[in-house]
């Protein structure tokens, strides 16, 4: 059995999906870009954006029972990977003591052409 998991501090989905699902202990997220919980895109650089997305990620787990320190699991996505260092400045200073596996991967593009989407897996205390 699974829980969805939704929260008016982060952006509904705009697609067919949930923000989360938690099963078994486990919250899956969905991928989260620089969204404004109202919906609207919020731009900027990858710097800005990459904040957004970890509010957005952060809401999203609090909202489950969880938080950013109990990620287990990221795959992020860039647009450019040259963008990887500001990227990961940013990402860094969310994530404090144990640091989850991560995947990090450049794509083609991005939904809203966001330079930045981060899904995780992280565990319910």
């Amino acid at each position: 059995m699974h829980e969805i998991i939704a929260t008016d501090d982060a952006p509904k989905a705009i697609g067919p999906y949930s923000q989360a699902v938690k099963v078994g202990g486990l919250v899956f997220t969905a991928g989260q870009i620089a969204l404004l919980p109202d919906g609207t895109f919020a731009g900027g650089d990858v710097t800005a954006q990459t904040h957004r997305v970890m509010q957005n990620l952060a809401a999203v787990l609090t909202a489950a029972g969880s938080g950013v320190e109990h990620i287990v699991k990221s795959t992020c996505f860039l647009a450019d990977m040259n963008d990887f260092a500001a990227f990961n400045e940013v990402y860094g200073s969310y994530l404090k003591g144990n640091l989850p596996a991560r995947s990090t991967v450049q794509v083609a593009r991005l939904p809203k052409d966001a330079l930045v989407e981060v899904e995780v897996v992280a565990r319910v205390p």
